[in-house]
């Protein structure tokens, strides 16, 4: 990237007019080609997440709250307020640990930014390109923003979702009521101030993770009308001296976030995860199920070593979860689940969250979980990179024999990335038994083709 000097950067005002003003042929083909498929995506995450207690809890709370201005919740035919709506689908979407992510920005944008631009899109009637171009302005602010403030904001106790999503989510929602450029530096100075969300969860349990995506999607729809009425952020909301960046994290770099804007995009090094779990266990989930494919038997096994980037020791590496919440973001549980569990499971192998409802009552995955143990390596840590986390198993046999399995670049990152026909797959069978199988196929058009679309009332016609 080109590095414009620090010292006469307008953070907020540069995202505000990009966000107003970006086309979207100004966009690469590879980012073209890849919204559709993250689209299919956070649509097949909602529908993973969509009768759970937490979605339920939550949707039984705002399911009165309706005003002039209503939105879908996915997959019910419901209407609700606008916010609720995109709350209520952020939460389903991305409670499960199962939805796409952005390594070096530290943050999950796409179950934050789809929902809140979808019931947007259903307020202002929009077209298919014109959705496009704001979700991609919306990825492009929350990871710009993360990657500024990142590892410092996530290592002070925040987790990046519900902070940087947010402004994801406004400038989203922003493009879509065709706000000014100063409108929508106005739309990222509100939502800097709605920012919030700690990473306690990771030290304690809870299910307050499960509703940091909701949140934020709906913290973006006000802040976006809000400045559409009329309100106004502070202009340097984001770099200001007390702004979010120098609040939120020790370090910032302002130039990250408007470096060759409109010409590079990192939207481009999101991944897709395969597994339910933390982006950064995919490749130690994706080793260990590689050795028990190979006919290992759980009931060999002294123990497990598991080589991980430092970064990740503090918040999933505890062999002792004391919740599902907990255990979806244990790289030492999912190991085990795959070497107890992966035999019985369909190709391709993946873990999902009834896997983990299952394991957490499985006392030979406990046993086994036990004998684990996270360390740092060196050659994990060589081969990370912004884009992708590499990791290592290692299994110590009662035989006194070692197997080891090493991955450096896990299925569904950009160097191993998933086909617009894995997502699809994927989704037919999470839907089996939940939609009519013709229905979603016809869905799945409809969103590879969203570009050419006039009329996005389709979307929204699934139904459980």
């Amino acid at each position: 990237m080109t590095i414009p000097d620090a010292t006469t950067l307008s953070v907020t005002q540069a995202l505000g007019e990009f966000v107003a003003t970006l086309k979207w042929s100004d966009a690469s083909p590879k980012v073209r080609a890849l919204m559709p498929v993250l689209l299919m995506d956070y649509f097949r995450a909602a529908l993973a997440g969509q009768n759970r207690s937490w979605t339920n809890a939550v949707s039984k709370l705002y399911l009165s709250h309706s005003s002039a201005q209503t939105a879908s919740v996915l997959y019910t035919g419901a209407q609700v307020d606008v916010s609720r709506a995109a709350f209520i689908n952020g939460v389903a979407a991305g409670s499960l640990d199962w939805d796409d992510s952005h390594v070096a920005a530290i943050l999950h944008p796409g179950v934050v930014i789809w929902p809140a631009a979808m019931a947007m899109a259903e307020i202002v009637k929009c077209t298919g390109e014109e959705l496009l171009t704001a979700v991609l302005t919306g990825y492009e602010t929350a990871i710009r923003i993360g990657m500024s403030i990142q590892p410092e904001h996530s290592l002070r106790g925040f987790q990046g979702t519900p902070t940087c999503g947010a402004f994801g989510a406004a400038a989203a929602c922003a493009r879509l009521l065709k706000l000014s450029p100063e409108g929508c530096r106005h739309a990222l100075g509100i939502a800097a101030t709605f920012t919030g969300g700690i990473s306690q969860f990771f030290v304690s349990g809870s299910d307050i993770k499960r509703l940091h995506a909701g949140k934020a999607a709906a913290n973006g729809v006000e802040a976006a009308l809000l400045a559409h009425a009329g309100l106004t952020g502070p202009h340097d909301a984001i770099e200001g001296s007390q702004g979010f960046a120098r609040a939120f994290s020790d370090r910032f770099d302002p130039a990250v976030c408007v470096a060759d804007l409109k010409q590079v995009f990192p939207t481009e090094w999101v991944s897709l995860k395969p597994h339910v779990g933390s982006v950064r266990m995919q490749s130690a989930i994706e080793a260990a199920g590689f050795l028990s494919a190979t006919g290992l038997d759980a009931k060999d096994i002294e123990a497990i070593t598991i080589g991980v980037h430092g970064a990740m020791m503090s918040k999933l590496a505890s062999n002792k979860p004391v919740d599902i919440q907990q255990a979806q973001l244990s790289t030492p549980f999912a190991v085990a689940m795959a070497f107890v569990m992966g035999p019985t499971k369909p190709s391709p192998f993946a873990l999902s969250v009834d896997d983990y409802d299952a394991a957490l009552l499985n006392p030979k995955v406990w046993d086994l979980c036990a004998r684990s143990v996270c360390v740092v390596d060196a050659e994990v840590e060589a081969r990370t990179t912004r884009e992708s986390v590499s990791g290592r198993v290692t299994v110590h046999l009662k035989d006194g024999h070692t197997l080891e399995n090493f991955v450096v670049s896990p299925k569904g990152c950009p160097q191993n990335p998933m086909s617009a026909e894995d997502v699809a797959a994927r989704f037919l069978g999470l839907s089996a038994g939940r939609l009519h199988e013709s229905d979603l196929n016809n869905w799945l058009k409809i969103a590879q083709n969203l570009e050419q679309r006039q009329d996005l009332s389709a979307l929204f016609d699934l139904r459980v």
